[in-house]
């Protein structure tokens, strides 16, 4: 707990900086903050001449270090400004003057205020703590190897800020080289507790002062006897950070309803015209049998479609949930003030021209519309969106009304028909399709708020490119995965946002680092591509919930074991070692050259009894937690027979009240093809011609169960 009078100082620090000019805390500032917040730092001093640094050094005692203080040198060690080891009055003496002719020729105008002399601390192992403010998640920790490879190596973790003392000791074991921390060849452990110390103490000062941009601790010295933080550099922010318009719970739910389940939808540029925008939402209302109200809009009309059509929107009677826009986008604006005079409560914008062009003032004079009549906006520049619940398809696009449990969102209209034709393919229900847009006021974490208490959603899938409100996403998430899986594809990989930062956790803290960290820290399945958000989006509903960690493998070919085998390896599963009782079970359905163990290969050549003795006996007992089966088409048992004694088997368990989940990969001629869809629909997770599909679809399965705290 920081005391009131030390955060009261560091405040009037803070502004003493600002109100000189300066972005960055000189080292003696920074060693002030420190040690306010229990950041442990080496002894040190600021000595102004030559004299002062040898005093210093005689009384901190033993090797010191030296490094340039001045407001204007950033990063020390690259204008010379740093002499490590000095031991002695002469010494010390050479290191303070060749320090400052160094930084005088790298830098001839920056001001110097001094040297700081600094006991030097013994060897260990050095790590980087830090903190960043992202511009999608606001305040966010880091952790990582540190010292002069840590740009090179990028071995980095990141949270959300504050994080607890649990989220801070779980980042030490979040890096590639965690082994290093608990030692390796003989090496003592660091010690953990003070270095996660060092990371909650960070966090806790950026949460506690936003106007901290930057905070650097690198290297931090690991060692079994503490952590101390060789060098700090913080770093301001130089403007304020706008706020954006929020939302309470309340308010996303009652406003998501009028628009996933409206009563009455206006559409504003209605048309008789085929070809139009207008026509085609139009049509697909119509024809996609919503059974509330429709009214067009159009001030040259009388009648579309065989309705009557207004000229304003505020002409409509009664009360209208939804006001779909098949306008231009110059437009827009004058028909927005009217939809919000009319009471509306939400507009779908559908046309383009706003900031997706250039026409940033234009989205931003629509977004103050909104606000001031509290109408929510959904796009612009999108399809439109379907809720098949209500029967509802407003979108100029192809119609879609298969009803199921799965909702898709997207941020691209490209991406949003890929989801349609796959959804259509596979026979994939969903119970809504939404496209974000440009995301001028709806997005994400308000679609999370409410397919997360909708009933007819069981998973829900979404393609983003950014996310305006990280850490609302984030709080959305966590409310959301407890009861069903959030799969999410961020496309954008680059961390060209980390180009200009001015500290090394900034220039670690790329795009894609930071998000794939928090994604996984709310809970979040992050799917590497479109197919495979997809692929779990169908199967995730499909496969029961896990109830513990031991994968078997059961396969009638032995190449297939052994690509399942590192499939469930890659996707970070556990194949169980089997005891002697269930080895010998297994044995007794298998011929002698077919081979025990995990996997468990009963040879190709094998009658459907036993693929449906083996399979039996996985589903049977309590210590098997999920089903792996490899098929290999043969004769002997043809793929549709497989096929259905393995459903019937799953099903028979299942009618007991026995529910694990069973994937299947099966290979073959084309039958194998039907046998898939056939397992698909009936609770098995199948695919042709792969191994990774099955398997990644049950990781991601428990991956979910994990978040939701279903597996310890």
């Amino acid at each position: 707990m920081v005391e009131s009078q030390d955060r009261e100082q560091i405040r009037q620090l803070l502004e003493s900086v600002r109100a000189a000019g300066r972005t960055a805390l000189t080292a003696p500032e920074g060693k002030i903050v420190a040690d306010a917040y229990g950041i442990a730092v080496p002894g040190e001093e600021l000595a102004r001449d030559i004299d002062e640094a040898v005093a210093h050094a005689d009384r901190l005692g033993g090797q010191v270090v030296l490094k340039i203080v001045s407001p204007d040198v950033l990063h020390k060690t690259d204008a010379g400004g740093v002499v490590v080891g000095v031991t002695g009055a002469a010494a010390v003496r050479e290191a303070f003057c060749r320090i400052v002719e160094n930084v005088r020729a790298y830098a001839p105008d920056a001001r110097i205020d001094g040297v700081q002399v600094q006991q030097l601390v013994p060897p260990g192992q050095e790590v980087i703590i830090g903190a960043v403010t992202d511009p999608t998640f606001g305040k966010v920790v880091a952790f990582g190897l540190g010292g002069v490879l840590v740009e090179v190596l990028k071995d980095i973790t990141f949270r959300l800020a504050p994080v607890t003392a649990d989220e801070a000791r779980s980042m030490l074991d979040s890096i590639g080289a965690a082994e290093i921390l608990r030692g390796v060849r003989g090496a003592p452990p660091v010690d953990r507790w003070a270095l996660a110390e060092q990371i909650r103490r960070v966090s806790q000062l950026v949460t506690d002062f936003p106007e901290i941009a930057e905070v650097d601790l690198n290297p931090v010295i690991a060692a079994p006897e503490g952590a101390v933080a060789a060098d700090i550099r913080i770093l301001l922010a130089t403007e304020a950070v706008k706020e954006r318009r929020t939302y309470g719970r309340e308010e996303i739910l009652a406003s998501m309803r009028r628009l996933m389940e409206p009563r009455s939808v206006a559409v504003i540029g209605a048309s008789n015209e085929p070809g139009k925008i207008g026509n085609s939402v139009m049509r697909n209302l119509i024809d996609g049998g919503f059974a509330g109200e429709i009214h067009p809009v159009n001030p040259r009309g009388d009648d579309i479609l065989g309705r009557k059509a207004y000229k304003s929107v505020t002409d409509v009677p009664g009360e209208v949930d939804v006001a779909v826009f098949a306008i231009p986008a110059k437009f827009v604006a004058s028909a927005l003030e009217e939809v919000g005079r009319k009471g509306i409560a939400n507009a779908v914008l559908i046309p383009s021209g706003f900031a997706e062009t250039g026409e940033q003032a234009l989205q931003d004079e629509i977004v103050a519309i909104g606000e001031r009549y509290g109408v929510r906006l959904l796009g612009p520049n999108i399809y439109g969106y379907y809720s098949t619940w209500q029967d509802l398809c407003a979108t100029f696009c192809t119609p879609y009304d298969v009803r199921g449990g799965v909702a898709l969102t997207s941020q691209s209209g490209g991406i949003g028909m890929a989801i349609l034709g796959f959804a259509r393919s596979t026979k994939t229900g969903v119970s809504a399709i939404v496209g974000l847009g440009n995301k001028s006021d709806l997005d994400e974490d308000d679609l999370l708020t409410w397919f997360g208490e909708d009933p007819h959603t069981q998973c829900i899938a979404m393609h983003l490119e950014d996310l305006k409100d990280g850490r609302a996403f984030v709080e959305a998430a966590r409310a959301t995965v407890p009861k069903k899986p959030i799969v999410v594809l961020k496309a954008g990989r680059t961390s060209a946002g980390a180009k200009a930062a001015g500290s090394h956790t900034g220039a670690l803290a790329g795009d894609d680092a930071v998000y794939d960290d928090i994604l996984r820290q709310a809970g979040v399945i992050r799917a590497p591509g479109l197919n495979e958000m997809l692929e779990y989006a169908r199967a995730l509903p499909v496969l029961p919930a896990p109830k513990g960690d031991n994968v078997v493998i059961i396969t009638g070919a032995g190449g297939s074991g052994v690509l399942l085998s590192d499939a469930i390896v890659d996707n970070g599963l556990s194949l169980m070692e089997i005891p002697p009782d269930l080895d010998a079970a297994f044995k007794a359905f298998i011929p002698p050259f077919g081979a025990a163990g995990n996997p468990i290969d009963i040879t190709g050549g094998e009658p459907p009894s036993t693929y449906e003795a083996t399979i039996r006996l996985g589903m049977e007992d309590p210590r098997i937690h999920a089903l792996v089966l490899g098929y290999w088409h043969t004769i002997v048992t043809p793929p549709m027979v497989f096929a259905e004694l393995t459903a019937r088997v799953v099903q028979e368990f299942r009618d007991r009240g026995i529910e694990k989940p069973v994937v299947a990969s099966l290979a073959g001629d084309t039958e194998v093809e039907e046998a898939c869809a056939y397992l698909f629909e009936r609770g098995v997770v199948a695919y042709p011609y792969t191994t990774e599909k099955p398997v990644a679809a049950l990781g991601a399965k428990y991956r979910w169960a994990r978040a939701a705290g279903l597996l310890t």
